[in-house]
């Protein structure tokens, strides 16, 4: 005769909560940064890198302009109309991730050849595209305004570390396999980035146009200011990301001196984005922006009085530092200038301004043949001349009597139930 088995104990574990849109955001995020780095590894012994400077240079030239000249004109259009489908942005990121792992996988065919280039910059244009949807999506993740700022310096941090981390083992393929191992590599992590991306909410960025409110209040003049002074320093970043490029390649152990620039960046963009919240308790956000200028300025013209290498290097790390520390104070302002502007909507829309004059400045590093310490100097005074317009500029703001556009309407009292309606979704969850 058979015996009825005893029904198991229940089981008292209490439920696993779960995840945050936040962390499903950042473990996205983090896969991506680290399919970037290893292409980046993998191109520190490549074709890309070794092909003769005049060559390079025209090749630099062309592709950065036809790879940014779609994302100039339809960037603009087509992203307020994914903005209002459900899962719009998730979709561009996912699509972002497909491609880019057919372009890591054409790289493996063509690591020794010229067609390289466009595949590289393909790279490149889609890792800013990836950017301006990451930057549409954080607001979603976040129940009030107070956390938004905490999520994107939280967000860098992640880009930070996984990159840090991802080197080591693309560096070890790289070793053992050549680029072509580094590649693959870099692939399978955007593979991995592409599943995670499946999990992302299927959020609507903004149902709606702009209104008059938000259109009048992302036109304030403290805004427009700020987005100025952040557009130059992002502008820094790339100029001088391909200044070094092709000025260290001059040198013997260019290749290493030009990784070591892109490392130590890497780490200082980090660092920035570890500082800044604390900055932010503590100084004004226009006070953050002028500092950032103040440090790129000072740090530019006084590298380039030493020269070399070394001050490149190190000018590098100044310059992403301060893009750091910039962007976060840019981001208060929004919040508090803004307030009835839809905040990924409108953060998209700047980032991708700001990503743009990276490309410019990167077209221009590349196209004009100065020495190194003149593109320091080129750095140090465009941050000068940006300071002084923006003082200029608030300066008349404050004589008018406001620090922003007098047409700004004020904005009316949140309702006092709005953040019990959304949904418990804390930035905590990643730490």
């Amino acid at each position: 005769m058979l015996r009825r088995r005893a029904p198991a104990p229940p089981d008292h574990r209490p439920p696993r909560p779960p995840t945050s849109k936040f962390t499903r955001l950042a473990i996205t995020h983090a896969l991506m940064m680290g399919g970037d780095a290893a292409m980046v590894v993998a191109l520190a012994d490549s074709f890309f890198f070794s092909v003769d400077l005049d060559a390079a240079r025209t090749q630099v030239m062309l592709f950065l302009a036809i790879s940014f000249a779609p994302f100039l004109f339809v960037a603009p259009l087509i992203g307020p109309l994914i903005d209002r489908v459900a899962g719009g942005r998730r979709f561009v990121i996912q699509v972002v991730a497909i491609l880019r792992i057919v372009l890591l996988l054409l790289m493996t065919q063509y690591i020794d050849a010229l067609a390289l280039f466009p595949l590289v910059f393909a790279s490149l244009v889609l890792q800013k595209t990836y950017t301006v949807s990451k930057s549409a999506l954080v607001p979603s993740t976040v129940r009030s305004d107070d956390e938004l700022v905490e999520a994107n310096a939280k967000l860098g941090l992640v880009a930070g570390i996984v990159g840090a981390v991802m080197v080591a083992p693309a560096a070890l393929l790289l070793a053992i396999a050549g680029p072509t191992g580094a590649l693959v590599y870099g692939a399978l992590l955007f593979g991995l980035a592409f599943a995670s991306s499946t999990r992302l909410a299927a959020e609507v960025i903004a149902d709606h146009a702009a209104d008059a409110e938000e259109t009048t209040q992302l036109r304030s003049g403290r805004l427009q200011l700020a987005a100025v002074v952040m557009t130059v320093l992002r502008a820094n970043v790339g100029f001088l990301f391909f200044h070094l490029a092709f000025y260290l390649r001059q040198l013997d152990e260019g290749t290493l001196l030009f990784g070591a620039a892109v490392g130590l960046s890497a780490l200082a963009t980090m660092c920035g984005n570890a500082l800044a919240p604390r900055l932010r308790g503590r100084l004004g956000e226009e006070t953050m922006l002028s500092v950032a200028l103040i440090i790129s300025c000072v740090a530019a013209l006084s590298l380039a009085l030493l020269s070399g290498p070394v001050a490149g290097i190190v000018l590098a790390c100044v310059v992403n530092f301060c893009a750091a520390i910039g962007r976060l104070g840019f981001e208060s302002i929004v919040q508090s200038d803004a307030p009835g502007a839809n905040r990924g909507r409108a953060f998209a829309t700047f980032e991708t301004r700001f990503q743009l004059a990276w490309a410019v400045a990167a077209f221009v590093a590349v196209a004009i043949q100065v020495a190194g310490d003149v593109g320091y100097l080129i750095v140090g005074w465009m941050s000068f001349g940006t300071l002084m317009y923006v003082r200029s500029e608030a300066s008349g703001l404050r004589r008018s009597g406001s620090s922003t556009d007098e047409t700004v309407p004020p904005a009316p009292p949140d309702p006092p139930d709005v953040d019990a309606k959304r949904p418990v979704d804390s930035v905590d969850s990643v730490e």
